[in-house]
């Protein structure tokens, strides 16, 4: 495991203690476990832009149609 400084401002820092007091864990465990949703959310948000590049770079896009059905399911105007 490796270990190293983060440097947070300090009503940051305030706010990571009063969370690890409340559930009961150290501010090291919270900040590690803050780290590490963080790059898994990163991680899976840079693997979808890039399936999304390579499939616009292959000419895959939305027909109009299915655009559409997307903004009518999302989308109501008042008549």
């Amino acid at each position: 495991m490796t270990a190293f400084t983060v440097r947070l401002p300090d009503t940051t820092a305030d706010k990571l203690d009063k969370l690890a007091r409340k559930v009961d864990r150290s501010r090291a465990y919270m900040a590690a476990e803050a780290i590490e949703d963080y790059v898994a959310r990163q991680e899976w948000q840079l693997a979808e832009i890039e399936a999304g590049l390579s499939e616009a770079e292959q000419g895959e896009f939305a027909s109009e149609e299915d655009l559409a059905r997307v903004v009518a399911k999302y989308v109501h105007t008042n008549p």
